[in-house]
């Protein structure tokens, strides 16, 4: 009797490993569907991104220049957020492969806003803004120049 209970237990067990694995199969293809899915799902353009950091680039110079300190490390906090979107959400273009040149440039001015210095703020921003410009000749869009902005062309917002 006990060997019958044995083996009844033991075939109940095999059978549900056996609905186990086709469970786990249905969950993979489910899983490798939904990556599918996302993949699909919409990612901002490369000149979106660029937008976006031409943006916060502007509103940069002008927090510096009027040494809105807080104001100049958010929107330094914004241009490494673009440019880590165009790592991650357009990886595959050469402009992501060398966007990495920037964060040295990046990294000076940010440094400079730390200090609350403006000479060296003043003097690194230009440095980041030609580094965009080398970036731009490097991926044959040296077309798209950019300067430091002669006018706020925010008038809505205190800088």
């Amino acid at each position: 009797m006990k060997i019958i209970l044995v083996f009844v237990l033991f075939i109940g067990l095999l059978f549900s490993c056996e609905q186990s694995n086709n469970s786990s199969l249905k969950y993979e293809s489910d899983i490798s569907q939904l990556k599918q899915k996302l993949d699909d799902i919409y990612k901002p353009g490369f000149g979106e991104i660029m937008g976006f950091i031409q943006h916060h680039h502007a509103k940069l110079w002008f927090a510096g220049r009027n040494e809105n300190w807080d104001l100049a490390s958010f929107e330094i906090h914004e241009l490494t957020e673009g440019f880590d979107d165009v790592e991650k959400y357009q990886h595959k273009r050469k402009e992501a492969e060398i966007i990495s040149m920037i964060k040295p440039s990046l990294d000076s001015v940010r440094k400079a806003v730390e200090e609350k210095n403006i000479s060296q703020f003043i003097d690194s921003y230009k440095e980041l803004t030609n580094t965009c410009n080398s970036c731009h000749k490097a991926t044959n869009y040296e077309f798209i120049e950019i300067k430091v902005p002669d006018f706020q062309p925010y008038s809505n917002q205190v800088f």
